[in-house]
């Protein structure tokens, strides 16, 4: 027989328990606890005494506890009459009261509950003379609407046990970022607990300290918590209005195509082809050294092009330039084929998720293959459309203009494919393409409008440059008003040079815009402070240990894109002694502050296409510093890495024999311009090598044609002295250039 347990029946009646227990010993039961198992003999003591004390309250809930351990009546009577060796029966009263008759509990009150009963129970309670089948149902029916069903499976003992609610778990919502003692103050738990769960990640924070995303929701998830990420709008987020636009809004768009492709592969003869203009002779050694934009008419289309320079050393200007662009054509020449720069801007397009087109130039050519080009682009995923894939390929001849035409199609087919859409009627977005520092006009950048329209008198934001839009210039050299989505333009008006690859926007209020840029100058001001730190206390370890030897580098170059591609691939040489650090990168002229930086960090530096001021030699050779110019990026890249070799050994060394400045200019026919200029210092022989150099930019290298005392020609002129030079191949000469003459020494082993 199961027994019933002592704080069941404490429960069934609605007592503690131990008052069970007490009333138990008062009986002569006292080894009993709340937890002890009753027979039926001290089951019915229990329920004896309480239905002497409440005759007339229900007792439904016990008798179904009871029936665990069921009386019958019959085993009742018998026992009351045979007087068993049970002490007490639940008919029987106290040894005091033998003798007495047997007790029936009436049940029969108005606060019968109804709902903890079944339907043959109900009977047995309701007496035969108002017995009605209907009313009984209604009853139950009406007094049990709400309550739970129970499994016929389950053990009738537990129809009574109340379900308990579970509590909610609690919800926190986490930004970004987060401190710890604000999110123990979410979590509504003690600091000390969250620091506790952070060290067992293996993170050690205090209270104060910051703590990301991914690293709060732990916490929370570990107490329990259901994490919601808190959207904070900053004050960028509420100045820039990026908020998607409606379909109806929006505008067929030119598409941005960027040609991409290995160095001497024919991009930029590409370009010129279908601009009508020649851009190669002006680029130094036929290599692209900046980013430029042009827009050309297609028919009844136009289309925006972005030249990007091949070589590895601009491989952050070529991902820039997918980055904003819709069609990628990449060139590749047929007599060549597939090279490691093409390899790259073929994984540069895809990433960014282009259109490519492929463009075997240079067909006309002995030796050409295009089937073998096409069978190598298939290594990488280009299956060209006449072999069964969806690549499209145009044998082309830039040269001899074959098949640009057709290449053009292209473009504008695909295009039309892509639905390209923009909405004009709202503040402008966009890219900046390049930037740089002219000295008549101020900073000049150039940029692409991806979104809206842009207008002279918007205020623009672009990285940590703030202005308002002086003068717009499109790529034919016209002044513009306005320039909507895909239309690249020269703005003029920022507070300073923006970052190329920067994203810009226009904006309505010019006090929050310089609000928004200060932040920004002040959180990179820190970066860089705790940048600086950290690499110093490397680098004296470094040392300290002998493990490594450290090359710092200033790299000073003409613009962002030629700063920035140059430092990249200097910090990419390496071997196992020496390790290269550029430690500054900046566009300009070498300034005495150059040469202070590089003396503090005994670095050397690096020109690119740009020349030293005249304090700036001074102070270099006063503290041993060591300056080098280049124009073309390979040498700058040989020379570092022979002198980390210590194979730096050249043959022939420049030295620079005087200056002259340009202080009028006139032009005479059949010869071209002329410069009179002033020798400033040193002196200028007849047939010298030159330079023009215009607020600190070499803008032409080559050889001083004539040198001139007034009618007649001499073979040099002291520092001093007046005289009129021209230049070969060069009359684009100004007032206030500056003429630097050198001479190539060779140097004795």
């Amino acid at each position: 027989m199961s027994k019933v347990r002592a704080y069941e029946l404490s429960k069934a009646f609605g007592v503690p328990s131990k008052e069970i227990v007490k009333i138990l010993k008062d009986y002569g039961v006292s080894n009993k606890n709340h937890m002890s198992a009753l027979d039926e003999n001290e089951v019915n003591v229990i329920f004896e005494y309480y239905t002497q004390k409440n005759p007339a309250k229900d007792f439904s809930a016990v008798l179904k506890v009871a029936e665990k351990a069921p009386v019958k009546e019959e085993k009742k009577a018998k026992k009351a009459e045979d007087n068993s060796d049970n002490e007490y029966s639940s008919v029987d009263a106290p040894p005091e009261n033998k003798g007495r008759k047997v007790r029936v509990v009436d049940t029969r009150v108005n606060d019968v509950d109804l709902d903890r009963l079944d339907d043959e129970e109900i009977e047995k309670l309701i007496p035969d003379n108002v017995k009605d089948e209907s009313s009984v149902k209604k009853q139950k029916i009406k007094n049990a609407p709400k309550k739970a069903k129970m499994n016929k499976n389950q053990p009738e003992n537990h129809k009574n046990v109340k379900k308990e609610k579970k509590p909610e778990k609690l919800e926190v919502k986490i930004p970004d970022e987060i401190t710890v003692g604000e999110l123990a103050s979410r979590l509504d738990r003690p600091v000390t607990e969250v620091i506790k769960k952070l060290m067992l990640l293996g993170i050690m924070a205090s209270m104060n300290e910051t703590i990301d995303f991914d690293t709060a929701s732990l916490i929370v998830e570990d107490f329990g918590g259901v994490v919601e990420r808190e959207i904070i709008l900053t004050e960028e987020d509420k100045l820039f209005n990026d908020v998607e636009d409606l379909p109806e809004s929006l505008k067929p768009r030119s598409p941005v195509v960027v040609v991409m492709g290995h160095v001497d592969h024919g991009k930029t003869s590409l370009l010129d082809t279908i601009r009508n203009t020649n851009v190669t002779q002006g680029e130094f050694g036929g290599i692209t050294q900046h980013i430029g934009a042009y827009r050309v008419r297609v028919g009844n289309e136009k289309i925006t092009f972005l030249d990007t320079p091949g070589h590895e050393a601009f491989t952050a200007m070529r991902a820039r330039g997918a980055l904003v662009t819709d069609i990628a054509i990449l060139v590749v020449a047929a007599d060549d084929g597939i090279m490691p720069q093409t390899i790259e801007a073929i994984n540069h397009a895809k990433a960014a998720e282009v259109s490519i087109i492929v463009a075997i130039n240079k067909i006309d050519k002995d030796g050409a293959n295009p089937d073998r080009v096409k069978q190598e682009l298939t290594e990488y995923g280009l299956v060209p459309e006449e072999w069964g894939g969806d690549t499209v390929c145009v044998e082309i001849s830039a040269k001899k203009n074959i098949n640009i035409d057709k290449l053009l199609e292209m473009v504008v087919l695909i295009a039309e494919m892509k639905e390209l859409k923009a909405n004009p009627n709202r503040l402008a977005k966009g890219t900046v393409i390049e930037a740089q520092l002219d000295k008549g006009r101020g900073s000049v950048a150039t940029l692409l409008v991806q979104n809206g329209t842009l207008k002279v008198g918007d205020v623009v934001v672009a990285g940590t440059a703030v202005g308002r839009v002086r003068a717009m210039i499109d790529d034919k050299g016209r002044q513009i008003k306005k320039a909507g989505p895909s239309i690249p333009v020269e703005i003029l008006g920022l507070s300073e040079v923006p970052e190329g690859g920067d994203l810009f926007y226009a904006v309505s209020d010019e006090k929050k815009a310089r609000e928004v840029v200060e932040a920004r100058k002040f959180k990179q001001k820190q970066a860089s402070q705790k940048a600086a730190a950290v690499s110093l206390d490397n680098l004296f370890a470094q040392i300290e240990a002998g493990k490594m030897k450290n090359l710092n580098i200033i790299v000073k170059a003409d613009v962002n894109g030629s700063a920035e591609a140059v430092k990249q691939s200097l910090e990419r040489i390496k071997n196992e002694e020496v390790q290269v650090n550029v430690i500054h990168a900046a566009v300009g002229a070498i300034n005495e502050s150059d040469v202070m930086l590089a003396s503090a960090s005994s670095a050397i530096i690096v020109g690119f296409n740009v020349r030293p001021t005249p304090g700036a030699v001074a102070a270099a050779d006063a503290s041993d510093v060591d300056m080098r110019m280049y124009r073309v990026i390979y040498d700058a890249i040989e020379d570092i890495e022979a002198a980390m070799k210590g194979m730096l050994s050249p043959k022939f060394k420049e030295v620079v024999t005087g200056h002259i400045e340009i202080r009028t200019t006139f032009k005479v026919s059949g010869v071209g311009t002329i410069g009179g200029a002033y020798v400033t210092d040193g002196k200028i022989q007849r047939n010298s090598q030159v330079r023009v150099v215009r607020d600190g930019i070499v803008i032409h290298e080559g050889l001083l044609g004539s040198l001139k005392r007034f009618k007649d020609d001499v073979k040099e002129v002291a520092s001093g002295y007046e005289c009129g030079v021209s230049i070969d191949g060069f009359n684009d000469i100004k007032d206030g250039d500056v003429v630097e003459a050198f001479v190539m020494e060779q140097i004795m082993p």
